[in-house]
């Protein structure tokens, strides 16, 4: 039988993956597979997870939310690690699994998984980081950094909105430099949203977006006070942003990013990112990806 390294984290989901660790294993022999588990401990060590991904498997099977499998994707990409990628989506949003028609039901995606091959995917990079969905930075980017998992677990995205309204008093532009060969702005904004994928907290904005395109597509947030909450209104309702006032849209392969504000931070899918300055680029092709769907 073929061999699978499933790689699962138990927190994800409020625990979901832990009742469903038998279906996994029936559909997978059903198929001809034997999975091989790797648990995720709490600091989700991927380096003991996949400690013997040098032995003969057929493919990588990994249970969890855009932020683990972004974990998976570095590891990966840094050790030069090419085998195809099947994503159970166990977080809360799961944006990027979302977006590429991949189902929540472990069943369906399963399936999915067996009757179709692996697909070419894109992937970004910011600075020495790989990321799946989005890299961003300044208003709510780090609302997922500072929710914690027991409130995203009890009631979903809705705790992604609690903690955006708590941080609306904090709301402040921020002084950037924003260079490519597709766009460019300098002066104050409120946000910056670099996309590989397309949603960002289950809202549709990077709607141009493709997963094999070769582009990002970049988003930037530069409305006056008087603007910003009109256009916020906008983002909610998943209106198309075709040049709305306070906002930019373009699609471009890379681009650089400068502050003076030594108080900002990047957040890669809710996660923590790196230190500005920032140089983010599209890497096309960059992982093979199971049960794609229609996208």
């Amino acid at each position: 039988m073929k061999k699978v390294k499933f790689i699962y984290n138990p927190h994800a989901g409020d625990n979901y993956i832990i009742d469903k660790l038998d279906d996994v294993i029936e559909i997978h022999q059903r198929h001809g597979y034997i999975i091989v588990p790797a648990r995720l401990d709490d600091h989700l060590d991927m380096a003991g997870a996949m400690a013997d991904i040098e032995d003969d498997y057929h493919h990588i099977l990994i249970a969890g939310g855009d932020g683990t499998v972004d974990i998976l994707i570095n590891y990966m990409m840094n050790r030069g690690i090419d085998l195809p990628i099947g994503i159970l989506p166990m977080g809360t949003a799961n944006d990027y699994a979302k977006y590429i028609g991949i189902p929540k039901d472990i069943s369906r995606a399963l399936d999915m998984m067996f009757r179709t091959e692996p697909r070419r995917m894109d992937i970004g990079k910011i600075n020495d980081k790989y990321f799946l969905n989005v890299a961003s930075t300044g208003l709510l980017t780090d609302v997922s950094q500072k929710t914690h998992n027991e409130l995203k677990n009890a009631i979903g995205k809705l705790a992604y909105y609690i903690k955006g309204i708590e941080q609306i008093p904090s709301f402040r532009k921020i002084p950037v430099k924003i260079r490519s060969n597709d766009g460019e702005f300098e002066g104050d904004m409120y946000a910056l949203l670099v996309f590989n994928g397309r949603t960002a907290g289950n809202l549709d904005l990077a709607y141009k977006s493709k997963a094999d395109d070769g582009l990002l597509d970049v988003i930037i947030i530069k409305a006056n006070l008087k603007e910003l909450v009109p256009l916020l209104g906008k983002l909610l309702r998943g209106d198309h942003l075709e040049d709305p006032v306070g906002l930019m849209y373009f699609q471009t392969k890379e681009i650089f990013v400068e502050t003076t504000d030594e108080l900002i931070v990047s957040d890669i899918d809710g996660e923590r990112g790196p230190d500005f300055p920032l140089h983010i680029r599209c890497i096309p092709d960059g992982i093979q990806v199971m049960g794609v769907g229609n996208i």
